[in-house]
């Protein structure tokens, strides 16, 4: 007779994926383990490819999870993805940098990685072995609830704004969402370590993790200077056209960034890259407001579960970064293309112009407490 389903942890060693497995193991907060806990360290460093940088920073992550399991007495598994990281988030970010876009790598890791691939490995796990994992949890800041008249689920936004990690999830599907388990859905940051410190968990004093996913605590530039090396470019001010200075490269900066430009006389903000030209185009701080855009475009929406009606298009919030900031915004139709409410792409008109909107990065919408999916931005022209 086959074991019952069970639930699988997304753990990476540090403190709220911890929390979101003490929390299921104890059968406390808002979601339940469906079955025995199994514990899955997902190991992406690339290592042969990272090694000039320094030190493979997984094997810390990795102790701190077996220590956390050994307390626990939870079985801990690692599986190897660093072939299908390369594939499905490095490549896709080095192109995007190449062509001049800013990707967000940590959205498409929760797609076609945490909640992609993985599940691919336990889909296989299962026919090798007949083990069965009904869910999935994993200690992001979110929540989620049944839509009511349909199958579907909502994705909530977390009660902690700035630790709110709905952004990055914006581009699950139904059928990944339906899998997934939040167990950190009802609390926030401070209330996470609160409890790691009552639990005593091994690594309730390590700070958070900061950075690309899987570049840990490795600059981003070195990264992107060892796979698309230099190309000496010139730093123009946008409507003069003067020259201000040299770069290395225009994957090296976004729209909207004020540090690491080397121009005196400051602060000088990017507003615009010109890929082809290797051109980056700046203005002054004094007159950066006038470079602010409040309309964008996008191309192919992913809507979590259905597009928001026609009478909600008025109503709506919208993020264009992670972090705590919702601006309210207002959807409207392309001419000549299909509605949003049949797929078609939107057009987003922000209540407040924004002077970092940059090619490739996403804008998420929010109907309320409901995040509604989003997709990659073409911000309006200046």
């Amino acid at each position: 007779m086959a074991d019952a389903p069970g639930t699988a942890v997304l753990l990476s060693g540090g403190v709220d994926s911890s929390v979101a497995l003490t929390r299921l193991a104890r059968g406390e907060g808002p979601e339940t383990a469906e079955g025995p806990l199994t514990a899955f360290y997902l190991k992406i460093w690339l290592e042969d490819e990272l090694a000039f940088l320094g030190d493979c920073p997984w094997q810390e992550d990795l102790d701190y999870a077996e220590a956390v399991c050994g307390a626990l007495d939870i079985p801990l598994e690692v599986v190897p993805l660093q072939q299908e990281y390369r594939r499905r988030i490095v490549e896709h970010t080095l192109d995007g940098l190449a062509q001049g876009q800013t990707p967000s790598p940590d959205v498409w890791c929760n797609r076609r990685i945490k909640f992609g691939a993985f599940l691919e490995v336990l889909a296989k796990e299962e026919a090798r072995s007949g083990r069965r994992f009904a869910a999935v949890a994993s200690g992001h800041y979110a929540g989620r609830r049944s839509a009511g008249s349909s199958d579907d689920i909502f994705l909530l936004r977390s009660p902690d704004p700035v630790k709110d990690q709905t952004y990055f999830l914006s581009q699950l599907t139904q059928e990944q969402l339906r899998r997934c388990r939040f167990p950190l859905g009802d609390l926030s940051k401070p209330e996470v370590r609160a409890l790691a410190e009552r639990w005593r968990l091994p690594n309730r004093h390590r700070p958070d993790s900061q950075g690309i996913c899987f570049l840990g605590q490795i600059p981003v530039d070195e990264f992107v200077r060892h796979h698309l090396g230099e190309r000496r470019g010139e730093i123009r001010e946008r409507g003069s056209g003067r020259v201000l200075g040299e770069h290395q490269g225009h994957w090296f900066f976004t729209t909207g960034q004020r540090r690491g430009l080397g121009l005196s006389g400051g602060p000088w903000y990017v507003v615009e890259k010109e890929p082809e030209e290797n051109l980056v185009w700046v203005v002054h701080g004094e007159s950066a407001g006038d470079f602010a855009r409040d309309r964008l475009r996008v191309e192919s929406p992913h809507w979590i579960t259905v597009p928001p009606v026609a009478e909600r298009w008025g109503s709506l919030h919208a993020k264009v970064r992670h972090g705590p900031a919702l601006i309210p915004a207002t959807l409207a139709a392309v001419k000549g293309a299909a509605s949003p409410e049949d797929g078609g792409p939107v057009e987003v008109h922000l209540a407040e112009a924004d002077p970092g909107l940059a090619p490739g990065q996403l804008a998420v919408l929010y109907d309320g407490e409901v995040c509604l999916g989003g997709g990659v931005m073409r911000p309006a022209p200046l």
